[in-house]
């Protein structure tokens, strides 16, 4: 399916699928007397006023998960809850196959595969989201900043209003298919490392493209992909480097390295070929200014118009996630002052153990948005 064809059909899905949109942009009228609400789908961009200073006891955090977090039986159970059904139909049209079907069944291979686990997250996360307004409707509503880890920062976005669901679906079907084919051309991956405190990151990836030199590798490719936690890294590149690092982890100082299960060297300058088909679509589809603070994986800095969040979801790709910056950026606050609650809406909890490394008071308010739920 084209990408004109998918902006067409967004005007037919948004009053189908915009409810988690739409509970945000209410929300930035809701706060104080303000301009009335444009109607739904309105390209106008929101009118924002200045807000008072909110008690962040009552206030929310999203947390959407990325790449890795997938698991076969996600979603079930979570059609009964509305709009999730119309979600996986769109999702459905839009790839060419049922999602649902591969969520809740697998084969776990093909779940795996760049191009299906990709979309599969965020549509589970959004999914999850509606079955939190549901469940809680004023954690919803009283959402006042969201993340997402990678492919995660699509699903922040649409929750905030600033893409639409089935464009932004499109738009991750593109990126996950333009990074599998950038993966298929060098031997590479990704290595999760926990290190020493006098760990030297950047030095080990050095030595590890020395290295690659040696054996007639022209540029070789070797740098941190994740910013995770403190002492926490991935590091991506091609696999003779990977291999260097694994063998030499004790002089590295290197407490634990495990390779991860994905099929490239994500977020490194290997994907550098996955830019221009992402930019491409990005171009067709409408960005507006988020309405609630979303923060790029790119400085771990709130997205503040339409031409940024362009320009970083692209850059995302071949630069490394700075989560760590993003938590601090979330949740720093002066001393005695409380934390919002925080919600990990999608499979997997692993953004909620990066949190508790990176900042242990703030995880006390944290909790998991189950991507299961029973089945009636």
């Amino acid at each position: 399916m084209s990408a004109s064809n998918i902006v067409s059909m967004a005007a037919a899905l948004r009053a189908n699928v915009r409810s988690v949109v739409s509970v945000c942009r209410r929300l930035s009228t809701q706060q104080q007397p303000g301009p009335p609400e444009s109607p739904p789908g309105s390209q106008l961009p929101p009118v924002r006023e200045r807000r008072q200073k909110k008690d962040p006891k009552g206030c929310s955090v999203f947390l959407f998960p990325g790449q890795g977090s997938q698991f076969v039986g996600m979603g079930r159970g979570l059609t009964k809850y509305p709009n999730v059904k119309e979600m996986f139909s769109a999702a459905q049209e839009i790839l060419g196959y049922d999602l649902l079907s591969l969520c809740l069944e697998g084969p776990e291979e093909e779940l795996r595969k760049t191009v299906h686990c990709q979309p599969a997250v965020f549509v589970t996360s959004l999914a999850a989201v509606e079955k939190l307004h549901h469940e809680n409707p004023k954690a919803v509503e009283t959402c006042v900043a969201a993340a997402g880890f990678s492919v995660g920062e699509f699903a922040a976005l649409v929750f905030a209003g600033a893409m639409d669901f089935s464009e932004a679906l499109y738009a991750v079907k593109v990126r996950a298919e333009a990074m599998q084919r950038a993966s298929e051309l060098a031997p590479s991956g990704m290595l999760s490392v926990i290190g020493r405190p006098q760990a030297q990151y950047n030095y080990a990836c050095l030595q590890a493209r020395e290295h690659c030199k040696s054996l007639g590798i022209l540029e070789p490719v070797c740098s941190v992909a994740n910013y995770l936690f403190p002492d926490g890294r991935v590091i991506a590149g091609h696999q003779q480097a990977l291999d260097f690092l694994q063998q030499n982890s004790r002089p590295l100082q290197f407490l634990r390295t495990k390779a991860l299960p994905v099929s490239g060297a994500f977020h490194t300058a290997l994907m550098a070929s996955a830019a221009e088909p992402l930019k491409a679509v990005l171009r067709q589809v409408e960005v507006r200014r988020p309405e609630i603070s979303v923060y790029s994986n790119v400085d771990g800095k709130r997205y503040m118009s339409e031409s940024h969040v362009r320009r970083q979801l692209v850059k995302q790709l071949f630069s490394p996630v700075k989560w760590e910056q993003t938590l601090h950026e979330i949740y720093e606050r002066a001393q005695g002052e409380s934390f919002p609650q925080t919600y990990e809406v999608g499979p997997g909890k692993q953004l909620g153990a990066t949190l508790q490394k990176c900042n242990r008071k703030a995880s006390q308010s944290y909790s998991h948005v189950d991507v299961t739920a029973h089945e009636e």
